[in-house]
């Protein structure tokens, strides 16, 4: 599978092969979905919590007379029935994450690949680099490019201009080769790799 390769002037720069067995792998809804659900799983802080009975302060001295007073008998009013009293079967800090294999994970990542690229939406890019580190210098070369709203993933290491030139245009997001994921890849509506960034998914595949 060959993909021409375009410079951010957006001139050609030759043609790169493609690995058929990530780039070209059939696309399953329900794959991705268990792949997005688990990633924005374990995304969430599980940090919600209330107070049991045993965590409010208050006095344990038992309030009102044995009798007569038109109510039922209560030692304390940290009862979860009173106002200001504990929370009954209330949340708990805990984690969300759920347990997903590691080879499903690796073909979800493979599958959104292969989605991006029969979909025309893969863009394959010489190297992601600014000399100015200007936002105003990116969004031109992007806009040549047809680039509005995308996923730019380049090596083991982002150049600094570039990350800091891109960090203000809206709907465009810069990651490393290491840190490409399914749910960024799928919110964005193109996904932009450099070369590196495919040396880097080859060994990462192999």
């Amino acid at each position: 599978m060959k993909a021409d390769v375009t410079t951010l002037d957006a001139e050609t720069s030759g043609s790169v092969d493609l690995n058929e067995a990530v780039f070209g792998v059939s696309p399953r809804a329900d794959i991705l979905q268990r792949m997005v659900t688990y990633q924005l799983a374990a995304r969430q802080a599980g940090t919600h919590k209330t107070k049991p009975r045993g965590e409010i302060a208050g006095t344990t001295k038992k309030f009102g007379r044995q009798k007569g007073g038109g109510g039922a008998r209560h030692g304390n009013r940290k009862s979860n029935i009173f106002i200001g009293g504990g929370k009954a079967h209330g949340p708990v800090p805990r984690s969300h994450a759920i347990d997903m294999p590691k080879k499903v994970r690796a073909l979800a990542l493979k599958m959104a690949l292969s989605s991006k690229t029969a979909a025309e939406q893969l863009v394959v890019l010489e190297d992601a680099r600014s000399k100015d580190g200007k936002t105003g210098s990116l969004r031109q070369q992007l806009s040549k490019l047809g680039i509005e709203n995308a996923l730019i993933i380049d090596g083991p290491e982002v150049d600094e201009n570039f990350a800091r030139a891109a960090r203000n245009i809206a709907c465009v997001d810069v990651l490393p080769a290491q840190g490409i994921n399914v749910y960024d890849i799928l919110r964005r509506d193109k996904l932009v790799l450099t070369k590196a960034a495919l040396s880097s998914l080859e060994e990462r595949f192999k």
